[in-house]
C-alpha cells in the first residue's frame, strides 16, 4: 500500500506507525517504549519511570494516556492496555 507520509520525521506529536498489547510483567521492560498507552479496558495499572517509580493509575476505558512508561507492573495491574508508537 503506498503511504505517502513514509518519508515523515516520526516525532512524539506525530501519529503513531505500530502498536502492541502490553503484557504486564514484574520483571521485564516493555519491548518498545511506548509513545502512548491506550486503555483498551478499565481497570488499574501500575506503571514505572526511567528512576524505577512506580505508581498506580485508576483508568477509564477508552482513556489515553500521553506518558511512555519502561514497564507496566503485573502486580497491581488489573487493565488492558495498547502501548503506541
Amino acid at each position: 500500500m503506498p503511504d505517502p507520509f513514509d518519508t515523515d520525521y516520526v516525532n512524539l506529536t506525530s501519529p503513531a506507525v505500530a502498536h502492541y498489547m502490553i503484557v504486564p510483567s514484574d520483571g521485564a521492560d516493555l519491548p518498545v517504549r511506548p509513545r502512548a498507552i491506550y486503555v483498551n479496558a478499565a481497570g488499574t495499572a501500575v506503571l514505572q519511570d526511567n528512576d524505577g517509580e512506580a505508581v498506580t493509575y485508576d483508568l477509564a476505558a477508552g482513556s489515553i494516556l500521553s506518558i511512555r512508561p519502561t514497564r507496566v507492573m503485573a502486580t497491581g495491574t488489573t487493565a488492558q492496555l495498547v502501548a503506541w508508537y
